[in-house]
């Protein structure tokens, strides 16, 4: 056979969403003839849906970027590497030292989640910039979620997973899985393993305003009123105290608070819920019967409970539902995760963890895991004074599109003194750039999604290899991460990186070896780094975390334990087996103990009752995504925007009516922050008084190199959202704001 016509399959974790599907890539001549799902993955088992099979369309794109860009005479222009890295010097340490480091704000976005590097060298560079002024899509998206970790559990990250391939009892709250891969549960593969539940007897109920692709295949779907969530959880958790349907289970003897829980709810029963959320009283009740009396049940909620009003509050129900109907650390309830990567649990017991350690300079809102909201980021920029943010940082974001009250945003940023932006395309945030270094494309690149596996339904390790060498002097988006850092640092453009690679794999590795907990405690620090090379950069660091994690190898104690060259050697994955128990291992919180009802909480109780207990009129704005979508940056994807319009305006037939719009007709939505028209699209499967607008969208800048996206620009939902905010989390209220809607004309 002629060799240029030889095709070969390779084997990599598609990085686009939150899922981790195992993918069959096939090449020819050195580019990707197909993709397909990979059949053996140890996760996946085959599944995989359109953005995988688009993977190779995204590297090829030819908008995505190749070369750095810079600012000349007001136009962005093709610049070497080097002269870009320079830039960013000249335009960087002046402000640093002119106006401290404060000045200096850094913007991550969903994408760092989702690299290798993005997931390890963030802090490397965090911790060479030295600013307070930290923002990420984490309070757009998720932050009342490590809230409630934080507050109960003792540490932000200890996010409970629901055990879907056990569970006989599934409640979904605020999330779609069959359209979004799951989110903050790791599970390719959504819709047969919801199957599979039904299938072994079980149950799953669906409550949200639309009848989602998820709650058509559910048992039962419940329309529930837009941030009306709180009153649905306590009318459930009411019912439990009240019934005596109570069983902590596993988490007997290790909480806190129970009979302060209880006078808590005593005033929020289900007909008080029943008035405000919109789900009958005997429906609350039934369903809190029905997950006390399963074999084992789980309630999950996701981006629908977090990007409201009362997120956190959101959070912390869904725990004391788990935890009440002693679905805590259950086979088959909701369990912590324990990856490849992953150290022992060390608990119980520990330092704990809180918010608000410093304030932002305008609002004067408390940081959350180190970071301000991302709906103050132009509040910094905007107001003058000591320690006004005067140059930004992006990374792999786009908080035009994604933030609150985008159109403020969008004006702030032109007037920066300096910006970088850290992506490989010019968006709708980074045209503000005076520098732009993009990353190499996504199949030039190793992978492993150490993060998402923190949140995966099964105990996992994958590592992918580069599917295609990369560009000849492309730096990879570690290297080009401490290029900034050193930077930062006073080190200049010209330092090397490897030099600070090696620095922070020594600290690592010396760190380890000094901890009597570490199976390497008492090593030779340079023993060790020779076993790691000549490996470098997320590489060399995910070694060492496998091979002194849990599961590891401890550099020879364990011959059977996992290494890089051992995942290398496994291109399917490796299984690590179902969650297991580990109560009460996993709790950092001072006592020890499961905190049931921190203060803040139990204050954040109080005003959820100031609200308002009547139904009010008028219209409520909540989201929604589509499978070929992500947040803002698929759209330049021919295959994954082809089809009908996907950017409407979703409403029920009555409002329809109501308001004299038909199918198809443009519809002007407003509120106070600004205004959005869309065409109307007609269905029965949205409550009355809701309508949908789908995020992400609204490319039609001029500057954009994306051609595609500006064929298919839609509208920018984040326009409407006025900059409220949860203020327990700083998380962005993006779902149920009240609108005016009206026919565009």
């Amino acid at each position: 056979m002629n060799q240029s016509n030889t095709l070969r399959s390779v084997y990599r974790t598609c990085p686009l969403c939150e899922a981790t599907c195992g993918l069959e890539i096939i090449l020819k001549d050195g580019r990707v003839e197909q993709i397909r799902g990979d059949k053996e993955d140890v996760l996946s088992a085959g599944f995989f849906c359109a953005k995988g099979a688009a993977l190779g369309e995204l590297h090829d794109d030819p908008n995505r970027l190749r070369r750095p860009l810079a600012r000349h005479a007001g136009r962005l222009k093709e610049v070497s590497w080097e002269e870009a890295f320079d830039l960013a010097e000249k335009g960087l340490t002046p402000v640093i030292n002119k106006y401290g480091r404060d000045a200096v704000a850094l913007f991550f976005g969903n994408p760092c989640a989702h690299t290798l590097s993005g997931q390890l060298y963030l802090r490397p560079l965090l911790n060479a910039f030295k600013s307070r002024n930290l923002y990420s899509a984490s309070t757009t998206d998720q932050m009342p979620r490590h809230v409630a970790s934080g507050l109960m559990f003792g540490a932000p990250g200890l996010i409970t997973v629901p055990d879907l391939d056990r569970t006989h009892y599934l409640l979904i709250l605020g999330a779609n899985p069959f359209v979004s891969g799951g989110s903050m549960c790791t599970a390719p593969g959504w819709p047969r393993r919801l199957q599979a539940i039904r299938e072994r007897g079980g149950k799953v109920v669906v409550v949200d305003p639309v009848k989602t692709k998820t709650a058509q295949a559910a048992d039962e779907h419940h329309f529930i009123r837009p941030g009306t969530d709180p009153w649905f959880l306590l009318g459930i958790i009411h019912t439990l105290f009240a019934e005596n349907l109570l069983s902590l289970g596993r988490a007997q003897g290790h909480v806190n608070g129970l009979e302060e829980l209880r006078a808590l709810v005593e005033p929020f029963g289900p007909e008080a819920a029943a008035r405000v959320c919109g789900i009958a009283a005997p429906e609350i009740r039934r369903l809190a019967r029905e997950i006390a009396a399963a074999p084992a049940g789980a309630v999950y909620g996701r981006i629908g409970t977090n990007t409201v009003a009362f997120g956190s509050l959101n959070a912390w129900l869904i725990d004391m539902a788990n935890i009440l109907t002693g679905n805590l650390d259950r086979p088959g309830g909701v369990m912590f995760a324990q990856p490849g990567h992953a150290g022992n649990f060390t608990g119980p017991g520990g330092k704990g963890w809180r918010p608000g350690r410093w304030q932002s300079r305008v609002k004067r809102l408390p940081e959350v895991m180190g970071e301000f909201p991302a709906a103050t980021l132009a509040d910094e920029i905007e107001t003058p004074g000591e320690g006004q943010v005067r140059a930004l940082v992006v990374i792999a974001g786009n908080p035009v599109v994604s933030a609150p009250d985008a159109r403020r945003l969008d004006k702030a940023l032109a007037a920066l003194d300096f910006m970088v932006s850290v992506d490989f395309y010019l968006n709708e945030t980074s045209r503000h750039a005076h520098v732009i270094l993009p990353p190499p494309g996504p199949l030039n690149v190793t992978h492993s999604d150490i993060m998402l596996y923190a949140n995966a339904v099964r105990n996992v390790a994958h590592f992918s290899k580069a599917v295609l060498p990369p560009d000849f002097g492309h730096p990879d988006k570690w290297e080009i991460l401490l290029k900034l850092a050193l930077i930062a640092g006073g080190q200049g453009s010209k330092a090397d990186p490897a030099a600070l690679d090696d620095f922070i794999i020594s600290t690592a590795v010396s760190g380890a070896v000094k901890d009597e907990r570490s199976p390497v405690h008492g090593r030779d620090p340079g023993e060790l780094l020779k076993e790691l090379s000549p490996r470098k950069g997320p590489d060399r660091m995910l070694d060492f975390m496998l091979r002194t994690g849990k599961y590891g190898d401890g550099f020879g104690k364990n011959q059977d334990g996992l290494s890089l060259d051992k995942l290398t050697a496994n291109p399917h994955g490796i299984d690590l087996g179902p969650l297991q128990p580990s109560l009460p291992a996993p709790i950092r919180t001072p006592s020890g103990k499961i905190e049931l009802v921190p203060l803040v909480f139990a204050a954040d109780l109080a005003r959820l009752q100031a609200v308002s207990e009547s139904t009010a009129g008028g219209h409520v704005l909540i989201g929604r995504r589509h499978i070929r979508s992500c947040n803002s940056w698929l759209h330049n994807i021919p295959s994954l925007v082809k089809g009908s319009n996907r950017c409407t305006i979703l409403l029920h037939p009555l409002d329809a009516e109501s308001l004299g719009l038909s199918e198809g007709r443009l519809a002007r939505i407003s509120t106070g922050a600004g205004a959005v028209e869309a065409p109307v699209e007609i269905s029965a499967d949205i409550m009355p008084g809701v309508v949908s607008l789908p995020h992400g969208w609204g490319h039609s800048h001029e500057e954009l190199r994306m051609s595609v996206a500006k064929t298919h620009a839609g509208v920018n939902s984040n326009i409407l959202a006025e900059g409220t905010i949860d203020p327990l989390s700083g998380n962005a209220v993006l779902n149920g704001i009240p609108v005016i809607i009206a026919a565009a004309d």
